[in-house]
């Protein structure tokens, strides 16, 4: 017997009120767009394994293909992949194959790890004859990197995966949260996927080690406090500009979020960063967010001027800096974690 699932889950830019949404910060709020690409997690599982490991990662985006016995250590090169496995187990007697690739380039800040453990819990959970719930699997894909590999997270980027959609993530009570669809007036998606730009800055980062140097340098600070307001309110802000189609405000609350990510700890908006910021200012754009936990490396999401003309001099300016800078096709991903399972013939 074969079966053949696939899932698909999104990634995120543009999260204002990032790192309100972590256990030093306790409570906060986050607004997000889910974009594609995402991650795409192909699963073929064939019955009547006996012998060997019972599964195979092909880790597509960096070429790397081999065989896992669940519950063995030292983790393997893709421990996040082994991890999610392990917590969720495949069937006795049989043997998966786990196909992982993304468009996304590794290390740009937008969540594509949490997308792939959720694609991956999905599919998994599929094998096994479980419901498939979105709750369920963010709350999963969460404690793979908090509890299993010990590394530090928030809460967003896992609840973006499985959504999909625009929306305010209200987190109460650390790691408890509620998705929060906002409803876009119409015509809003479409002037969202024109001026919005991801550009990747060129070097891939680790967000765990930019978490535990803003934890080990100011998060019991007075300054750190202040700043993670300013974060808070800073996605109010773009929620409620979104919400009424006020694209100058969503700008406006981009920046202010990027600044306030400054005042959090300066590494947080590298050189890179800010030199692209600079170019997108020269270029009228209307706001820019240092996507996710900032550093080095990493993207910018840019709220490109309103102008067609405004977008496509901004690309060409780019394009001409040589830093070595890509801007990524993106589209606005309505949906969040998909699963289908193919028949076989």
């Amino acid at each position: 017997m074969t079966r053949h699932i696939t899932a698909t889950a999104p990634t995120r830019i543009c999260d204002c009120g990032g790192w309100t949404d972590t256990w030093f910060a306790r409570h906060g709020g986050v607004y997000q767009i889910a974009i594609e690409p995402g991650a795409e997690v192909d699963l073929l599982a064939r019955a009547g394994h006996e012998e060997g490991a019972p599964v195979t990662i092909h880790a597509e985006s960096f070429g790397d293909t081999y065989d896992v016995f669940p519950g063995a250590r030292p983790w393997g090169p893709h421990p996040l992949l082994e991890a999610a496995i392990e917590l969720v187990g495949v069937p006795a007697g049989w043997h998966v194959e786990v196909r992982v690739q993304s468009a996304m380039p590794p290390g740009a800040a937008v969540g594509t790890s949490a997308s792939v453990s959720v694609a991956l819990i999905g599919a998994l959970m599929r094998l096994a004859g479980q419901a498939v719930d979105r709750r369920t699997v963010a709350t999963m894909a969460q404690q793979v990197e908090t509890e299993r590999l010990a590394q530090q997270c928030g809460v967003q980027d896992q609840l973006a995966a499985a959504y999909g959609g625009v929306n305010y993530i209200d987190i109460d009570a650390y790691p408890h949260a509620r998705v929060r669809p906002i409803m876009l007036p119409p015509g809003i998606r479409d002037r969202l996927q024109a001026r919005l730009m991801l550009v990747v800055l060129g070097r891939g980062h680790l967000s765990t080690a930019v978490h535990e140097q803003v934890i080990r340098d100011v998060a019991d600070t007075p300054l750190a406090q202040t700043a993670l307001e300013d974060l808070r309110r800073a996605a109010i802000v773009a929620r409620e500009a979104v919400s009424s189609g006020d694209l100058v405000g969503l700008g406006r609350a981009m920046r202010d979020n990027t600044d306030a990510q400054r005042r959090l700890h300066p590494s947080l908006v590298s050189a890179d960063a800010k030199r692209l910021i600079e170019l997108a200012r020269r270029h009228y754009a209307a706001g820019w967010k240092v996507n996710g936990a900032g550093g080095e490396g990493g993207s910018l999401a840019i709220l490109c001027g309103p102008g067609p003309a405004d977008r496509a001099a901004l690309e060409s300016a780019i394009a001409a800096d040589g830093q070595g800078w890509q801007v990524i096709p993106m589209r606005v991903a309505a949906e969040g974690l998909r699963v289908t399972e193919h028949e076989e013939e």
